[in-house]
């Protein structure tokens, strides 16, 4: 005789919720995106294969998710749950609107100057399925934030999303600055890198804190410990906001204007100015962390 369970074991919310239909166009419009491209739109170098990469992990991730959450297997694992969604459908939305906007800007064209026109009907469409994919991703960042007054999971906190901006902010840094923009010409550019370098560990050490749920092992409160880390990190990325600019385009270091003789996706000089913009972008993220930081009430989830 079979004995009665204490309840079902598939979760019918995780796919009929709003958030869970979220989910699933996300799965739909990332395997119609890579699809496309695979079976005729085609990609190349190295833009081409970090858009594949972002629409093949974002699928596979979500595809995991739905999964854990409709069969309740999310409970077995030792993480926080719910900040872990939290922070991948944030960094999903960061690496899908790039993939949206790099993919056209790269490979689609409205002639059929040099491909032929089924070739640019494919990444057009795949063009318009990655910016869905976008709007999805970007609706579940809007559906599980956190509302005013309610006490939920840190990373659907702005500051807990905040993070994650960071993170991705200085993944665009790391990749300018590998891309000749001679910051070892001096101590100075040096030291920005090292501002970067550590900033973003810090960062990526808080979120894997809070996601895999071992905030204790810190012996000071997570909310200090993030206030004063934020604090500090504004301090080093106004120091690297005025050192960087001097040494990269003051005449007596470097030009302040772009050199003619540049060639195009080949100058140090768009380097330089790609991680001076973004410097002062991770410095006003940081600075609007610290505030949020100062409000926020969260706790952990299993």
């Amino acid at each position: 005789m079979m004995e009665s369970s204490g309840g079902p074991y598939l979760n019918t919310a995780a796919v009929a919720s709003p958030v869970g239909v979220a989910r699933l166009l996300q799965v739909a419009f990332g395997c119609t995106t890579f699809s496309l491209v695979a079976h005729q739109g085609g990609f190349s170098a190295a833009y081409g294969t970090f858009c594949m990469f972002v629409w093949c992990f974002c699928f596979a991730v979500t595809i995991f998710i739905i999964t854990c959450e409709f069969t309740r297997l999310h409970s077995c694992l030792s993480i926080s749950w719910g900040n872990f969604t939290a922070a991948f459908a944030m960094l999903a939305t960061l690496m899908s609107i790039t993939a949206a906007v790099i993919y056209p800007l790269y490979f689609a064209q409205f002639g059929c100057y040099s491909i032929s026109c089924k070739v640019r009907d494919f990444r057009i469409a795949a063009s318009v399925f990655a910016g869905l994919m976008f709007i999805a991703y970007a609706v579940e960042v809007f559906l599980t934030r956190a509302k005013p007054g309610q006490v939920t999971n840190y990373m659907a906190t702005v500051s807990g999303l905040l993070k994650i901006v960071q993170a991705f902010v200085a993944c665009i840094i790391f990749g300018a600055l590998v891309n000749d923009s001679q910051y070892s010409n001096y101590v100075a550019t040096q030291w920005c890198v090292a501002v970067y370098s550590f900033c973003f560990v810090v960062t990526v050490v808080v979120v894997g804190f809070k996601v895999t749920g071992r905030t204790a092992m810190l012996r000071c409160p997570f909310e200090r410990f993030v206030v004063i880390y934020t604090f500090v990190a504004i301090l080093m990325y106004v120091s690297a906001a005025v050192i960087w600019p001097v040494f990269c385009f003051d005449s007596k270091y470097g030009s302040p204007w772009r050199p003619y003789q540049c060639s195009q996706g080949k100058c140090p000089w768009d380097s330089q100015l790609v991680i001076a913009i973004f410097t002062y972008v991770n410095l006003v993220l940081y600075i609007v962390d610290l505030a949020y930081s100062q409000r926020i009430r969260f706790v952990s989830h299993p």
